[in-house]
């Protein structure tokens, strides 16, 4: 167990579905952090952007960008994490990817499909809400739009750290930041959010806002806007669990079920 999880943010434009300028462009901008992180969080659709064209860039499982993740995390000696559009049994999906640095890499299939966007007509929403267990964290990954969706990130003792990947427009940063520190709040929990800068080619903008939360809803990384950044915090594993000892909400939580 590591009671001082070291975790880096990595805020940064996206080459528009170039996979392999992604890729090279993430390898060099990591190279630094070898030693010094434990944990590192790219943006949602890192190798592509946030695209609904699945069918010409969507990776199978166990593809380019999964081996990547795996050399990655061997090579950093930290997780390193991020979504990734994928291709399974000729359907897509917008999968989150975890990878340790002894070459295991487990996913989660984002759950809330952006309608906004089109995504629930182009990739099929995942059916699990998962957790990863990590150097004695506990971590509950999350994918963008699942932000708006408190009933599924409720923790039920069961997380003491939720990650969520975005490309999350500029036009909509308040309700991003904000909700990132209500579900810390709420939640008894550390949030990291890491979401992209730049302006795609659809002719979104990003303004990035990459927050480090903590239990309290006081941010440890906040960056100026839309500004590319690497940035890394410890998290204090002990503090977490004295503050939900000492104001234990969380026991006062009402029961549900998901369906």
């Amino acid at each position: 167990m590591t009671e001082f999880l070291r975790v880096s943010l990595v805020q940064s434009e996206l080459a528009w579905q170039n996979p392999e300028a992604n890729r090279a462009h993430f390898a060099a901008l990591l190279q630094g952090l070898a030693g010094q992180t434990d944990l590192i969080i790219l943006p949602e659709m890192f190798t592509t952007g946030f695209m609904m064209t699945p069918e010409t860039q969507a990776e199978t499982y166990g593809g380019a960008t999964f081996t990547w993740l795996q050399a990655q995390a061997v090579s950093l000696q930290a997780a390193i994490c991020g979504s990734v559009a994928t291709a399974i049994d000729g359907q897509y999906t917008n999968r989150f990817m975890f990878a340790t640095p002894d070459g295991t890499v487990q996913f989660y299939d984002k759950r809330h499909l952006f309608r906004m966007g089109d995504e629930v007509n182009h990739y099929s929403a995942g059916s699990e809400r998962k957790l990863f267990k990590y150097l004695g964290w506990r971590i509950l990954p999350q994918v963008c739009y699942d932000l708006r969706f408190p009933v599924f990130m409720r923790n039920r003792n069961d997380y003491d750290l939720a990650i969520v990947v975005a490309n999350w427009p500029a036009v909509r940063r308040k309700p991003w930041r904000t909700l990132l520190q209500a579900r810390a709040i709420e939640n008894q929990s550390y949030v990291l959010g890491v979401n992209r800068i730049g302006t795609d080619a659809l002719g979104l903008g990003y303004s990035g806002d990459s927050l480090a939360v903590d239990f309290k809803g006081e941010l440890l990384i906040d960056q100026a806007e839309g500004l590319a950044f690497v940035a890394t915090t410890p998290l204090d594993l002990n503090a977490l669990k004295q503050f939900r000892e000492q104001f234990p909400a969380w026991m006062d939580a009402d029961e549900f079920s998901l369906s």
